[in-house]
């Protein structure tokens, strides 16, 4: 895919038009009461795990944990896009008080990692998201693959599910191996490993060893189920880019990005990036705004001749799985 040209008054005449709908403002009112549900749900968990204690009921409270910690995973997301506070430091400290200490994610690694991935969306060059690890993302790739990802590859699209109740546990091993790699490293370190231990310690003096062993399995895993099937949807399948391909801002982040069509309850499991295009032209739009730009984006794609891609829920996941198949064919041979 190789489109040279200077388009860029195609992204700031569409940017004319949603700053008029006033879609860039900040909306306090919403965070407040967002954070204040994501917060009561989060106590509220920790709170039923001390009720229950070393019954078996504790798995039913690692679910909604999961849930808990991918919600708070999602305000770490806002507020490192300063859709929150207009202001970094801010910004900042109240990311590394949720992701830190809250769910053990490293604040500075992933704003690191999702900056990259949102100046180069599924470039296999310079998205780190698209990287070749243990799954890969083109036939290109599948070629070049060595060790594990040579292995998983031709199953891939079938592993794809299985694997992401790994990934809260990549998450947290990731995030220790980045310190001393980001900044404010000894702050990041003390808030993250302060976590570590909370957790470790507050779930092996509330349980018996073999339930605390359950318990850890079932959050961790269906926190890394929950959280990878919310950022999934949104580029696998769709167009991956390379070093020779040139594109303006607008049609780099609109044609690789696919939206996730559904209605209220999407929006709040999602956390607002089902509008996955409209995130990605506008990173610091707050999240309740999205829906609102939705139909402006798309009837300006539209009028410019851009594709503009919209699959349901179900539909997305398929497309992504195909999207696998196809990527791990040279690895079937």
């Amino acid at each position: 895919m190789t489109i040279l040209a200077d388009r860029t008054s195609d992204f700031t005449t569409l940017s004319k038009h949603i700053r008029a709908a006033g879609l860039l403002d900040r909306r306090p009112g919403y965070y407040a009461v967002r954070f204040t549900l994501v917060g009561a749900l989060y106590v509220g968990g920790w709170a039923a795990l001390a009720l229950t204690g070393s019954s078996w009921w504790a798995l039913l409270v690692a679910a909604v944990l999961a849930v808990a910690y991918a919600q708070v995973a999602l305000v770490a997301h806002d507020l490192a896009h300063k859709q929150v506070f207009r202001g970094r430091p801010i910004s900042e400290v109240c990311g590394m008080l949720v992701g830190n200490l809250g769910i053990g994610m490293s604040y500075g690694w992933w704003m690191n990692k999702h900056t990259r991935h949102h100046a180069n969306p599924n470039h296999e060059e310079h998205d780190p998201d698209v990287a070749p690890d243990i799954l890969v993302w083109s036939t290109r790739q599948a070629n070049e693959a060595k060790g594990v990802a040579r292995f998983i590859g031709g199953r891939q699209a079938l592993l794809f599910f299985p694997l992401l109740l790994l990934e809260g546990f990549n998450l947290h091993v990731a995030s220790a191996r980045a310190l001393g790699k980001i900044k404010r490293s000894k702050i990041e370190g003390v808030l993250l490993y302060g976590h570590f231990v909370i957790y470790l310690v507050a779930v092996f003096a509330l349980m018996s060893p073999g339930v605390a062993i359950a318990f850890i399995a079932v959050h961790q895993g269906l926190f890394g189920l929950y959280l990878g099937m919310t950022f999934a949807p949104n580029h696998k399948g769709m167009p991956t880019l390379t070093g020779e391909d040139e594109l303006d801002y607008l049609r780099k982040q609109v044609l690789t990005s696919r939206n996730v069509r559904g209605g209220v309850w999407v929006d709040v499991l999602l956390g607002g990036l089902n509008y996955q295009i409209e995130h990605h032209l506008f990173p610091n739009m707050p999240t309740p705004n999205l829906r609102k730009a939705q139909p402006i984006v798309e009837k300006y794609c539209a009028e410019i001749g851009v594709p503009y891609v919209s699959e349901t829920f179900v539909g997305s996941y398929s497309q992504a799985l195909r999207h696998l198949h196809a990527a791990g064919a040279p690895l079937r041979k």
